[in-house]
C-alpha cells in the first residue's frame, strides 16, 4: 500500500505588487486605528466616559480582527505582510491621535476621523484590488461596513436630539 501525499498546486493566486501595496496599506491602516483606539479608550475622560470607554473596546476588536483577516489573505496570496512599528509609524494614512486625556466630545470626533481615514483608504484601492482579485476585495466591504458601523455608533454619542 502507498502512502498518501499531498500535492501543492502549482497555479496557487499570487499577489502582483500592485495587489500587495494595496493590502498593505489597509493592513497599516488598520494596525493603526486598534492601537490609536486603545490610545482613545486609555485616556478618554468626562461626562459619558464609560459608554465611550466601552465602545471603543468595540471599535479595537474590529480593527484588529479585520487586520489579521488581511495579514492572512496577503499571505494566501503569496505575499509577506508587515505590521512591524516601524512600518507602521511610517507609513500610515492615518492622522496621529493627540497625547493626554482627551475629553469624550473631542475623543469621539477625533476616533471617528481615523475610523473615516481608515475607510478611505480601503475604498481607494478597492477598484485595483478588485480587478485583480475580486475575493479580496470583497474583504474590503466587510471592513468598510464594519467600520462605517462603528463611526455611527460612536458618533452617536455625541449626537443629542
Amino acid at each position: 500500500m502507498s502512502t498518501p501525499s499531498i500535492h501543492r498546486s502549482t497555479d496557487r493566486t499570487q499577489a502582483s505588487e500592485k495587489l500587495t501595496g494595496h493590502l498593505q496599506r489597509v493592513l497599516v491602516a488598520l494596525v493603526d486605528l486598534h492601537v490609536q483606539g486603545k490610545q482613545a479608550h486609555w485616556n478618554v475622560t468626562g461626562r459619558g466616559f464609560r459608554d465611550l470607554h466601552l465602545q471603543l473596546d468595540e471599535l479595537v476588536d474590529v480593527a484588529r480582527e479585520h487586520s489579521d483577516t488581511v495579514a492572512e489573505r496577503l499571505r494566501a496570496l503569496q505575499a509577506v505582510p508587515d505590521g512591524r512599528t516601524e512600518t507602521v509609524a511610517t507609513t500610515t494614512d492615518l492622522s496621529p491621535y493627540p497625547a493626554g486625556l482627551v475629553s469624550v466630545g473631542g475623543t469621539v470626533d477625533a476616533i471617528t476621523e481615523r475610523i473615516a481615514q481608515t475607510v478611505e483608504v480601503a475604498r481607494e484601492v478597492h477598484d485595483d484590488v478588485d480587478a485583480e482579485d475580486p475575493t479580496t476585495a470583497d474583504l474590503l466591504h466587510e471592513i468598510i461596513a464594519d467600520l462605517e458601523k462603528q463611526a455611527w455608533m460612536i458618533t452617536s454619542e455625541n449626537t443629542e436630539v
